[in-house]
């Protein structure tokens, strides 16, 4: 861009560029911070210029003015009828200026000396969600909530063939999505475990956390069956299955027990 280019800053602010220079001009303004910090100066000029009317002007045609100060007053008026187009180019053009400051900002912090600040995120599902491999069973031995009153929902018996844990669960469908009761036995501890809702849509979501001490539940050391209740917003008919699931002190899952709906 030639130095000429620069130096239409003073022509374009008052519209006297015909129309190929000026659409020269505002590809040129549209990159270049300079010209658009000084087109943003002459605002108040161009905005005093633009407020004398066609009568006045009229009577100034017909005076002994100046020629060149007349031709200048003339061109402000027809400035004026341009103010708008104007305004909108000098908005980009600020937006121009505001952008390359920005642009600098972030890269001076991208490339500081400054440690970068830790992040630390939640662990994420790693144990397989797939078919479950368990066993259905509806035997009067299976372990349940006991008690003559049962829980409301759809019973289901599992007990894991892998890692032996055994879960009875009662789910029931609700306004809210589902609630769920459920007992776990043969749960070896100490370890910290989770409840996990796999949707058929393969989406996930952890909607309870225990930990088990040493002696388990529903162990030779422990006899007591863990009982438990969680929810989900999750309708009934949008579950795949639950899945037990034991969590190590990195965060990463394995599974326990899958109870497909």
């Amino acid at each position: 861009m030639s130095r000429a280019d620069h130096m239409d800053v003073a022509a374009y602010a008052l519209g006297v560029l015909d129309e190929h220079d000026t659409e020269r001009f505002e590809e040129h303004l549209a990159t270049c911070w300079a010209c658009a910090a000084e087109l943003e100066t002459m605002v108040p000029v161009v905005g005093l210029l633009s407020d004398i009317d066609g009568e006045t002007m009229t009577a100034l045609e017909h005076t002994q003015t100046d020629p060149a100060l007349l031709d200048r007053t003339l061109v402000a008026v027809r400035a004026h009828r341009r103010r708008a187009r104007f305004r909108q180019l000098l908005a980009t053009a600020a937006a121009v200026v505001v952008l390359g400051g920005a642009t600098g900002i972030g890269f001076a912090g991208v490339t500081g000396d400054s440690d970068p600040p830790e992040v630390r995120a939640d662990p994420t599902i790693t144990a397989p969600v797939g078919s479950p491999t368990t066993t259905r069973t509806s035997a009067p031995g299976d372990p349940g909530l006991g008690g003559p009153e049962q829980p409301e929902g759809e019973q289901t018996n599992v007990i894991d063939p892998s890692t032996g844990v055994q879960a009875t669960f009662f789910v029931a469908s609700k306004e809210f999505g589902t609630k769920v009761n459920f007992t776990l036995g043969k749960l070896p501890g100490p370890r910290t475990c989770r409840l996990v809702v796999v949707r058929k849509n393969a989406t996930t979501e952890v909607i309870s956390t225990w930990s088990v001490p040493g002696g388990g539940y529903g162990t030779n050391t422990n006899p007591t069956i863990l009982t438990l209740s969680a929810s989900t917003s999750a309708r009934v008919n949008e579950i795949k299955q639950f899945q037990v699931q034991s969590v190590d002190p990195n965060g990463v899952a394995s599974p326990l027990v899958t109870v497909p709906l």
